[in-house]
C-alpha cells in the first residue's frame, strides 16, 4: 500500500513558476513509476508527466513540454513536479499517481496507476 500526498499548489500569474511535491509512504516507492495528472473544472483528467521508476526516463504531454519537468528523489520518497512559463490553460487540480509498468503498459494512461493523492489546486491568473 502506498499513500500519496500531493503539496505546493497556489495561486500564480501567468508566466509564473510552481513547484509540486509528491510525498509518499509505504513500502514500494522506488518500484513504481510515478506520475502527475491534471483536471480542469468540466473537462476530463489528462496526462500530464510521468517518470519511471529510476528517474532515467521521463515522458511529457505536448502542452507542457519545454516548461515542466518531472523529477524524483526515491531516498526522500518525494516526486516534483517543477512547473515554469506558466498560463491560464494549466489551471487545474494536479494529481500524482503511483504504479507499476508492466508488459504491455502505458505511462500516459489513468488505469497504469493504482495509487492516487487527493490533488492539490493550481490557479493561473491572467
Amino acid at each position: 500500500q502506498v499513500q500519496l500526498v500531493e503539496s505546493g499548489g497556489g495561486l500564480v500569474q501567468a508566466g509564473g513558476s510552481l513547484r509540486l511535491s509528491c510525498a509518499a509512504s509505504g513500502r514500494s516507492f522506488s518500484s513504481y513509476a510515478m506520475a502527475w495528472f491534471r483536471q480542469a473544472p468540466g473537462k476530463e483528467r489528462e496526462f500530464v508527466a510521468a517518470i519511471n521508476w529510476s528517474g532515467g526516463t521521463t515522458h511529457y504531454a505536448g502542452a507542457v513540454k519545454g516548461r515542466f519537468t518531472i523529477s524524483r528523489d526515491n531516498a526522500k520518497n518525494t516526486v516534483y513536479l517543477q512547473m515554469s512559463s506558466l498560463k491560464p490553460e494549466d489551471t487545474a487540480v494536479y494529481y500524482c499517481a503511483a504504479g507499476p509498468i508492466l508488459f504491455g503498459s502505458s505511462y500516459y494512461t489513468e488505469k497504469t496507476y493504482i495509487y492516487w493523492g487527493q490533488g492539490t489546486q493550481v490557479t493561473v491568473s491572467s
